[in-house]
């Protein structure tokens, strides 16, 4: 670790009190950051704030509505006064093909990976602009970003577009001294990913196409994720940061037949 990065400065991670954020969050308050967390999940909420101690403000927030994002960065400003980082981590997934998917499961699925990084990353750029100081938005996304899976259209679709928006905030703000990046995590061994990956077959089949032959730890995409954020990456606007232990080189496992197993 290169010392306190983050010594001064104030951030809010969204999911993060779980699984990649809680990791996002661990690692920010270590670097000397403040950081505001927010989850839908009421319970880890609490949990977050008995664990993280006085440097850390968790709030409930459904990262789907516009206002609750607008509500973790201004407790950043009351409780820590401003905003240097803001980091969307929160998202997940219904499954579904491209023909079969419903129109529910697409739009809850686009909600909250998409309109989510839209939300955060719109709301502290505008802050971020209004208040004439740098800022950093380190978006996470995923593999699927630029390796698509079976079942995974809506995944797919609106990791593709997270690491999009990042490449626009780039363009966009970058004049201003303002940075928009994305980490897209391979597999990583999270509460997220346990069920999935407790149907026989699953796990092997992800670990044969990993190049590393393991699953990520929160920490290393964290690690990737703070590094972004901090001035070591000063040069460095609207990258696709792929953290997989080289899956992007050999593609996804045809899960089908082994869900369907599952499903017997």
């Amino acid at each position: 670790m290169d010392g306190k990065r983050f010594e001064g400065q104030v951030a809010v991670v969204t999911g993060g009190v779980s699984g990649i954020g809680a990791a996002v969050t661990r690692r920010l308050v270590e670097e000397g950051a403040h950081v505001v967390v927010g989850d839908i999940n009421l319970d880890a909420i609490d949990a977050a704030a008995a664990t993280f101690g006085p440097t850390v403000k968790a709030l409930v927030a459904d990262v789907t509505v516009e206002a609750d994002i607008a509500k973790l960065i201004d407790a950043a400003v009351a409780e820590f006064g401003g905003l240097d980082v803001m980091v969307n981590v929160a998202g997940g997934a219904r499954p579904g093909s491209l023909l079969d998917i419903s129109a529910e499961d697409w739009d809850a699925t686009v909600r909250l990976n998409l309109y989510s990084v839209f939300y955060g990353t719109r709301l502290a750029g505008r802050y971020f602009v209004a208040n004439s100081r740098p800022g950093v938005v380190v978006n996470v996304a995923s593999l699927n970003s630029v390796v698509p899976m079976h079942g995974g259209v809506g995944y797919d679709a609106s990791k593709a577009g997270a690491a999009m928006i990042a490449k626009q905030g780039a363009l966009e703000l970058g004049p201003l001294g303002i940075r928009v990046n994305t980490v897209s995590p391979g597999l990583t061994d999270t509460p997220l990913t346990a069920g999935l990956l407790s149907v026989p077959g699953v796990k092997e089949a992800y670990l044969g196409r990993i190049p590393e032959g393991r699953a990520g730890l929160p920490e290393e995409i964290a690690a990737a994720v703070v590094f972004l954020a901090s001035a070591d990456a000063s040069y460095i606007n609207g990258v696709n940061l792929l953290v997989d232990g080289g899956w992007a080189v050999t593609g996804y496992p045809d899960l089908r037949p082994a869900l369907a197993a599952g499903q017997q």
